[in-house]
């Protein structure tokens, strides 16, 4: 057995993302059934789960629930595994990282077996332009990533659908955030005619694309226990029912989320004590205005401001030949943090309150 696949469990995706030694066995079954695709791709499936990570933790940066790693550990542990609002966007956006670095990767030719989709070229596109260029294939990597990711899901139960569902919907909203790009032909630049082809948008727009679905996600009310005798036709029937009607770009979850306004080692949060929030600048959006009173008010905390001395590169002079110098300047800025307040932490309203989508 290849000391690249054992390199690559210690570099610590699966380790990491999903804390459990079933992953690894899984793992290593699709290694033995296909050794040289797993060590062709295994190094892409590994970058694009850290980028879906790390947008993650962008995306969620002001929130109470700021996509903490043991968290993330959790939502695939076999005995703690949640199937929650927050865990609906860390399946769907590990699976979209995953296909979109596979799809960018044979794109740029890393991949013998793979290329640019050129299915389409010389069809004609629509008036004045026809398909060329080297469109994106999406399809190639949304069938590895499939593998590799859906891999991971080898329970029978509702919760392992929803999985299942809300990584189609991550893989889905690759293909739905694609732009068109083009090229004019024509004589002096008379762009009589274009060739047009498709290619991916940026990751953040992905993210941007999933974050609105999070915040449109729906609950389904099923059964969460394990099917008593495997897959059965009655589990497989129930699972069906539930899912009607929902479509496949749609994130769903099966349990409110928790209070993440409060510290809690076993479910994996710190709360939103001693977090940063943002405060008083022009140039913020709405959102980010907000963050102090989402972070602090709403869980019975105060804001409290400090003043911190940063020290960053200044005056910054080219010099004959080649180098840059720059001063070392000190500058005061403040920052603001949530504390407790005096004589103990105040309870916050624990009703049930309807969820409220991201405001731009």
């Amino acid at each position: 057995m290849s000391w690249k696949y054992f390199s690559f469990l210690r570099a610590g995706y699966f380790t990491s993302t999903c804390g459990s030694w079933q992953v690894h066995f899984l793992i290593l079954q699709y290694f033995l059934s296909d050794p040289q695709a797993f060590l062709t791709y295994a190094s892409s499936v590994q970058v694009g789960a850290q980028s879906g990570i790390h947008e993650c933790k962008h995306q969620f940066a002001l929130e109470k629930w700021n996509c903490p790693e043991r968290t993330l550990q959790m939502s695939t542990h076999n005995t703690l595994r949640t199937a929650t609002r927050e865990t609906s966007f860390v399946h769907a956006i590990s699976a979209a990282g995953v296909m979109y670095t596979l799809t960018k990767n044979c794109s740029m030719g890393d991949f013998d077996n793979c290329g640019c989709d050129d299915s389409k070229i010389g069809q004609t596109g629509g008036r004045g332009w026809i398909w060329g260029g080297c469109s994106d294939n999406v399809a190639f990597g949304e069938k590895i990533s499939k593998q590799f990711v859906d891999a991971l899901e080898d329970g029978h139960d509702s919760r392992a659908a929803v999985n299942l569902h809300n990584n189609e919907a991550g893989r889905l909203a690759v293909k739905s955030t694609m732009r068109r790009a083009c090229k004019c032909h024509g004589v002096s630049g008379s762009c009589s005619i274009q060739t047009c082809w498709m290619q991916l948008a940026d990751f953040r727009e992905v993210g941007n694309y999933l974050k609105k679905k999070h915040e449109q996600a729906k609950k389904l009310e099923m059964d969460k226990k394990p099917a008593r005798s495997g897959n059965s036709a009655d589990n497989r029937g129930a699972i069906a029912h539930g899912f009607r009607g929902i479509p496949r770009t749609e994130l769903i979850f099966l349990e409110d989320s928790p209070d993440y306004c409060v510290k809690n080692h076993s479910m994996g949060f710190q709360g939103t004590e001693g977090r940063e929030c943002l405060k008083g600048n022009k140039n913020m959006s709405q959102w980010e205005r907000k963050s102090c009173r989402r972070l602090c008010y709403e869980c019975g905390l105060r804001v409290v401001e400090k003043r911190i001395e940063v020290v960053s590169s200044c005056n910054c002079k080219f010099h004959w030949c080649c180098t840059v110098r720059c001063d070392k300047c000190t500058q005061v800025v403040t920052k603001y943090y949530c504390a407790g307040k005096d004589g103990g932490r105040k309870p916050h309203n624990k009703t049930k309150r309807r969820h409220r989508g991201r405001r731009q």
